[in-house]
């Protein structure tokens, strides 16, 4: 039987501002990355939502982004190298000390958004998030985009590498994900979704926006919170025939 890991962003909700439907995805998936507060997320969600994650034996990341709570982290933020550091160190601490205090542990950390994309090509910026990373907890695991450079900088640091994948995101043939901007970037159904997650996990490939098929090899597959069709999928995919057992990695 296949096996695969799934994640997904939760803890997304602000205050009176709710993003997602987490109650309903936490039984479907074997990994999740919380929002540590700079696009989502604040304090009691963040409590909230590891408890969940304990209840429900599921592998917790963090999730750190550029300070950008008003574009939900989508949007590139210049800061020097000093204070996207200190960023980024502050929102891992902040929920690995809430982990800690719940009696759970931080496994790994994803970046999130215009962060993960940045970091993913510019080794630069990819350089800051590892010695952030490396300052807070060397044995945190990272988890990033399959293929990408990013994967053989976080190596050469020495951290573990978890190949991510998108079930629910049109890629380029390039193995890049699609902007958001561009139409069809996010696959509008339950049955595009689940043709995906398939071919990713049985075949190692993805099929592009001009319908060609890249090879795609992954450790982790990411489903959106805020992806409206998120609970649907999930449910699609436990009720596959053959079944592909979903389990958490082994960090």
């Amino acid at each position: 039987m296949a096996s695969i890991d799934i994640n997904c962003d939760l803890g997304e909700s602000f205050g009176q501002f709710s993003m997602g439907n987490d109650d309903a995805i936490f039984p479907y998936i074997s990994s999740c990355n919380i929002a540590c507060g700079f696009h989502g997320g604040d304090p009691l969600h963040m409590e909230n939502t590891i408890k969940k994650a304990i209840y429900y034996d599921v592998q917790i990341g963090a999730h750190p982004s550029y300070p950008d709570l008003a574009g939900f982290g989508r949007r590139k933020i210049r800061l020097s190298s000093d204070e996207l550091k200190a960023t980024i160190k502050y929102q891992i601490a902040a929920l690995q000390g809430m982990v800690k205090s719940l009696g759970g542990e931080l496994k790994y950390v994803k970046a999130h958004g215009a962060l993960y994309n940045t970091i993913a090509h510019d080794k630069k910026e990819a350089e800051v998030f590892l010695k952030a990373v490396n300052e807070i907890n060397p044995s945190l695991a990272i988890l990033g985009l399959a293929g990408s450079p990013f994967q053989e900088f976080t190596r050469k640091f020495g951290f573990k590498f978890i190949r991510e994948g998108f079930l629910d995101r049109k890629y380029q043939e390039d193995g890049q994900l699609m902007s958001r901007k561009e139409e069809g970037s996010v696959l509008q159904s339950v049955e595009e979704s689940i043709e995906q997650f398939q071919s990713i996990v049985k075949n190692g490939e993805a099929k592009t926006a001009s319908g060609r098929k890249i090879n795609l090899e992954v450790d982790s597959l990411c489903i959106h919170g805020d992806n409206p069709l998120a609970e649907d999928i999930l449910k699609a995919i436990h009720q596959i025939e053959n079944k592909i057992s979903i389990k958490k990695l082994i960090l």
